[in-house]
């Protein structure tokens, strides 16, 4: 029997090694493949795209904003596991009246380590918990050597049109702006503000936009209809996964900031 703590401060006890996992966050998700627990995963939302099989092998329960409780109810859960920005608050505790839900908060690099050290006693898969936080340890340290005399730019970074809407503080996204040198121009707002697009660049000291291919996919075309309220900044398509899937996948980030700087 063990007992741990989740990243909003709950606690759980496990008698046992829990056996039939739901994830409710596609970046987990492909964590929990990555940690060597496929044949645990029973149920996934329909936006956990990695691994692509999982799509056909894995049962679908809804979303992470809309989910099936019935379908979450059949496959028998040992836990759920959730994530404080991905799932509201109302799911998790309907959920909780299933089984146990573990709940992550990404917001930093070292809360991502955490995680994937959580998930290796959870799980116990210590072993490939602590290879994976030493292949992102190693990474980490390489990309901080490459970046170190790039010089800091001033970046918007958008995930949303129509009400506009980017990242700000507070928000891994944020976190993984500033490993880049980048410096957010909504870093005085927290979360992810709307924005009136007339102002976005009052100064005119805006070097970069940032258009992100999740949640919503921007296109080339939104790049020319937000920099003309942007003086000269630049406008560049980004993965949207690799600024904001945390877990295994920053590993896939780290080479990805490499090309995307060379592009700038």
């Amino acid at each position: 029997m063990k007992t741990l703590i989740d990243q909003i401060g709950t606690s759980h006890t496990f008698e046992s090694s829990p056996k039939r996992i739901i994830s409710l966050v596609p970046s987990q998700t492909e964590l929990l493949y990555d940690l060597g627990l496929e044949d645990r995963i029973v149920g996934i939302t329909k936006f956990c795209v990695h691994p692509y099989h999982f799509k056909s092998t894995k049962k679908i329960v809804g979303g992470t904003k809309n989910v099936h409780y019935d379908r979450i109810r059949l496959l028998e859960p040992d836990i759920i596991i959730c994530n404080k920005e991905e799932n509201t608050q109302e799911i998790v505790e309907e959920l909780r009246k299933i089984c146990t839900v573990w709940v992550t908060n990404i917001a930093t690099i070292e809360d991502n380590f955490q995680m994937i050290t959580d998930f290796g006693q959870i799980f116990d898969q210590r072993t490939e918990a602590r290879k994976w936080n030493d292949k992102l340890a190693f990474a980490l340290s390489d990309f901080k050597n490459f970046i170190k005399d790039t010089p800091v730019k001033k970046v918007a970074y958008f995930i949303w049109k129509k009400p506009y809407m980017v990242a700000g503080s507070g928000t891994f996204i944020d976190e993984l702006l500033k490993l880049n040198h980048f410096q957010n121009h909504f870093a005085s707002q927290e979360r992810y503000p709307e924005i009136e697009l007339e102002k976005i660049d009052e100064k005119g000291d805006l070097d970069l936009v940032l258009l992100s291919s999740e949640p919503y996919p921007f296109k080339a075309e939104d790049g020319y209809e937000i920099v003309k309220s942007a003086n000269n900044a630049q406008a560049i398509l980004v993965d949207g996964e690799m600024f904001s899937w945390h877990g295994s996948r920053l590993l896939k980030a780290f080479d990805y900031f490499k090309f995307l700087h060379s592009r700038i």
